[in-house]
């Protein structure tokens, strides 16, 4: 009688939504001899990887990098620009927004938390009614998770920005894209942004250990009155030493040669490409998991994330013992429902390096997942997400074909 082994052969399959695989590209690139981080080698590759940067971002102003996860870079925006007691406005998108707003409590600001039900983004409407109500002007910042890493719902930044313009209200703008930059499209100057929060591990394909800042003139300039303590995540250091590559204490010095790697990829597809690449392959996934008779958690389409689809449960069943079926027999990791959806939702991540092929064996992982656990779903979920795929390379390759006629 065969018995099959647990011990896994051929490539772990990481789909959960961040981190996400990093190429052997970058990990060569990382592989890279330390340099010294005060010599003329490291400050060209510092004004390197600062300059390409602010193209990922979508921004002319400044960008910093702190040796952390995307928790410092939270705290960093913060303390740069706001003092104890100020009040700021946040949205119950999910997981992600809730850990946004402790971290807020604990540096002793106020804040006014709106409700959510994890399933809809940031309500632009919600955000230019109460900051109308705000005549004094005490809120001075409006804090939004971008894409919600929990839920897999993407808020609208850019009309969101309209809405704080409606109101003629002076607030600063925080947004995180942790789970969104490189992957969604995004733009800090035009859907003016006052400080967007990034980190490494999502979009830029690189293991944990980075985060971003990039900071807008009126950020900066807030800046000189913020009261809240700062010493690490200070923003005037870093900024006086990246004037010539530098920075004001030791850098990541081996995870720089990754980022520099990861930024010429991206801009080699072409950001734009990169952004197609995800929608293709988020449509795909939402293909399957309708074939399949499941849930996507995201209420409304317009919402929909292109970096990652959470998918609720059937009643009854619980999500972490399909996601131990999964790992067990495919050697799939996918994401957790987490916090209040705990047990409740699992998630795909679809961004990072990735393509057709790996989307498919992520599907049929998911699908052979689903039978082995005993979940009621329909078949064809795989099939249906390659069909969308291929309908989708035709149409974008009918649309090259008339271009070139043209």
């Amino acid at each position: 009688m065969i018995r099959f082994s647990n011990a896994p052969s051929g490539r772990h399959f990481l789909q959960i939504p961040g981190p996400t695989n990093v190429p052997d590209r970058i990990l060569r690139a990382i592989d890279n001899p330390t340099i010294d981080h005060r010599g003329p080698e490291f400050g060209a590759l510092g004004r390197k990887v600062l300059a390409d940067l602010k193209t990922v971002f979508r921004t002319s102003q400044d960008v910093v990098i702190y040796p952390a996860s995307g928790t410092g870079a939270w705290e960093a925006a913060l303390v740069n620009t706001l003092s104890p007691g100020d009040r700021v406005l946040m949205f119950e998108t999910g997981h992600f927004a809730a850990l946004w707003r402790e971290l807020a409590l604990r540096l002793g600001l106020e804040v006014e938390f709106v409700a959510g039900d994890w399933r809809h983004g940031v309500d632009p409407a919600l955000v230019e009614a109460r900051l109308a109500e705000d005549r004094r002007h005490a809120i001075r910042a409006v804090m939004v998770v971008h894409n919600e890493t929990s839920t897999g719902v993407t808020s609208r930044v850019a009309a969101i920005r309209q809405a704080i313009d409606a109101a003629g209200h002076p607030a600063l703008l925080m947004v995180d894209t942790i789970s969104s930059l490189a992957s969604i499209d995004y733009r800090h100057d035009e859907w003016g942004v006052d400080v967007t929060v990034a980190g490494s591990q999502k979009g830029l394909m690189l293991p944990p250990g980075l985060s971003f800042n990039a900071i807008s003139k009126k950020a900066l300039a807030g800046q000189k009155t913020a009261r809240l303590p700062r010493s690490y995540w200070d923003w005037a250091p870093m900024l006086a030493a990246n004037k010539t590559g530098y920075f004001p204490y030791t850098p990541a010095t081996n995870l720089l040669y990754g980022l520099h790697e990861a930024l010429e990829m991206l801009l080699e597809e072409g950001l734009d490409n990169v952004f197609a690449r995800h929608d293709r392959h988020a449509e795909a996934t939402r293909s399957a998991v309708r074939a399949w008779g499941l849930e996507i958690l995201c209420a409304d389409p317009a919402e929909y994330s292109s970096a990652l689809t959470a998918i609720v449960m059937p009643a009854g069943h619980d999500a972490d013992a399909f996601r131990k079926v999964t790992l067990e027999a495919c050697d799939l990791s996918l994401g957790a429902g987490l916090s209040k959806l705990a047990g409740k939702v699992f998630r795909i991540g679809h961004l990072g390096s990735f393509n057709d092929l790996m989307l498919m064996g992520t599907l049929s992982g998911v699908e052979m997942g689903l039978s082995l656990a005993g979940v009621p779903h329909e078949k064809g979920g795989a099939q249906a997400a390659m069909d969308c795929l291929v309908a989708s390379r035709r149409l974008a390759g009918d649309a090259a074909d008339t271009r070139s006629v043209a």
